[in-house]
């Protein structure tokens, strides 16, 4: 069984669409989203209408929870912008103008998505979540202390814990026999290249996997510029986060 897994997409469809590229060389059986389709990127209309589409061609081989973001967006309040605004400005001004320009389907769909989900692959139990298990918001990083992350996925009974939200891809084995893997984004990454990241999962009829992190090459130039012509405050802040 092969499983392409994506991750924090942001609305854009410059590295959406490489990356379904790349995809589409591995031939999956199934694809796992883990959420953040939507804030800080230039065309969360165009990303949402893909994700439904994928979702209405795969049926369940297709799926889906929500990342922080969705939430943000899909729920947004004057003073949550302001909130936002106070603490990470750029993001702040962008969560005002994304509200906005967002689909109000669009919205509807990804406010009533899972936060987590529980997937049997081969006898395999994989847990999808966003940030943690225990948290949409917190953050499975590179080097981190087994202790650490144990804490942060010690509710969850699965073999296999999926997650995102930072941006940075990496992996634990741990104690407890579970693995976790972080993704990495597909649409804002924080590797030192700043292009996409995502996973190739194969498990095995006995249910054991072997996972891959794959790199695509984008033009994320173009994307910065796509960033900086949407013109809110601080958006050239924003559109620097996305260039090496």
């Amino acid at each position: 069984m092969k499983i392409a897994v994506i991750s924090d997409i942001h609305a854009n469809k410059e590295a959406y669409d490489r990356v379904f590229d790349d995809i589409e060389k591995f031939k999956p059986d199934k694809i796992f989203c883990l959420g953040d389709l939507i804030l800080a990127g230039y065309n969360p209309n165009y990303i949402c209408q893909k994700i439904l589409e994928l979702k209405e061609k795969m049926g369940d081989d297709f799926e889906i929870i929500q990342g922080n973001t969705d939430k943000m967006v899909s729920n947004c309040t004057d003073e949550l912008i302001q909130k936002t605004k106070e603490a990470y400005p750029c993001m702040g001004y962008s969560l005002e103008e994304d509200v906005k320009i967002t689909d109000k389907k669009y919205l509807n769909f990804v406010r009533n998505l899972p936060e987590k989900k529980e997937v049997v692959v081969n006898g395999l139990k994989i847990e999808l979540v966003h940030g943690s298990v225990r948290n949409q918001n917190e953050n499975i990083y590179p080097n981190l202390k087994d202790d650490e992350v144990e804490a942060m996925v010690g509710d969850s009974s699965a073999d296999l814990i999926l997650c995102g939200h930072t941006h940075k891809p990496c992996g634990y084995s741990l104690k407890s026999s579970k693995v976790v893997i972080n993704v990495g984004s597909i649409g804002r990454s924080m590797t030192e290249d700043k292009m996409p990241v995502y996973l190739w999962l194969t498990v095995d009829k006995n249910g054991k996997f072997v996972s891959e992190h794959r790199v695509v090459k984008y033009d994320n130039i173009k994307v910065s510029k796509h960033i900086l012509s949407r013109g809110f405050k601080f958006a050239e802040d924003l559109a620097g986060m996305y260039i090496a």
